[in-house]
């Protein structure tokens, strides 16, 4: 397998301060599909239903929510199961909160918030964190710190997903890219992200340095993996 390609300097086009609001717009319309149709919906969906019960009220936190159509995803879940959930939805950039804000005008149980996912919240605030797709954007550094972060902020349930390094993502992204999602943003960033990803036993080992113990981890289908913690009796 060929080693992770990371360039601090050169950031996904999505991630930068003067990313044009009508490419990112595009860019997360593209991401939204993404995640319905190529796995990120079904790995979330999962575990929620494992980790939700009717009558429970629960404290949700989704780090790097792009325009929270994960956090939508799982209000939507809530709402039919009968559980009462407030969920903060946090990303860095200011255009993709107010993308984030607009679209979920009608969930008054989603907050959505800017600030930096690495120094964000106060330990055991939440009793489910999700990150979902955002990992391959840090260094392996700051990888840690914010798989670090999740754990400090839960108090019960974390899930950590992401895209998987390899050639089955490559090609993918590559053909998704050039078939179906084809705005510049899509395209740039996506094939970027199949270069910039970890591969399963990276991602296992960051979680290790990360403090995590007796963690689960998994692959998924489309390229994706994730690692997380619940409790014994979950």
């Amino acid at each position: 397998m060929s080693p992770r390609e990371f360039e601090p300097a050169a950031p996904e086009l999505m991630d930068r301060p003067d990313a044009d609001p009508a490419e990112l717009e595009a860019a997360l319309r593209s991401l939204r599909g993404l995640n319905r149709y190529f796995g990120s919906y079904r790995i979330i969906s999962r575990f929620i239903r494992r980790w939700m019960r009717r009558g429970d009220h629960l404290r949700i936190v989704d780090l790097a929510t792009g325009s929270a159509d994960i956090p939508r995803l799982i209000a939507d879940q809530a709402r039919r199961v009968g559980v009462d959930v407030e969920i903060v939805a946090v990303d860095y950039q200011p255009s993709t909160i107010e993308s984030a804000r607009r679209l979920s005008a009608g969930y008054p149980e989603i907050v959505c918030t800017r600030a930096d996912v690495l120094s964000f919240g106060g330990t055991g605030e939440y009793d489910i964190v999700i990150c979902s797709l955002a990992l391959h954007h840090f260094s392996n550094e700051d990888a840690v710190r914010l798989l670090r972060r999740c754990r400090e902020l839960s108090r019960r349930f974390v899930l950590v997903s992401d895209l998987r390094r390899g050639w089955l993502a490559r090609a993918g992204v590559y053909l998704l890219t050039t078939l179906i999602y084809r705005d510049r943003m899509t395209r740039e960033d996506g094939r970027a992200s199949a270069r910039r990803a970890f591969s399963f036993s990276e991602l296992c080992d960051l979680t290790r340095q990360a403090g995590w113990e007796q963690f689960g981890a998994a692959t998924f289908r489309f390229a994706r993996q994730a690692v997380w913690i619940e409790p014994k009796e979950a």
